[in-house]
């Protein structure tokens, strides 16, 4: 299972969200699901997702 990492895209150190198992896009509304089922909802866009290294990428709206 790979699991993946998202970041904000102007903050390389800042992490949205661990061990990400789906990703669901509406518009600009971006909603994060770990691996234990706890969502996170940001607005922005994906950048970049590298799902063999496990890095999402996210320019977030507002940051």
């Amino acid at each position: 299972m790979c699991l993946s990492t998202a970041y904000r895209t102007n903050d390389p150190d800042s992490v949205i969200m661990e061990y990400v198992s789906k990703i669901d896009v509406d518009g600009e509304k971006i909603t994060l699901t770990d691996v234990l089922g706890d969502t996170k909802i940001v607005e922005g866009s994906i950048v970049m997702a590298d799902l063999t290294g496990g890095v999402v990428k996210i320019d977030c709206q507002g940051d």
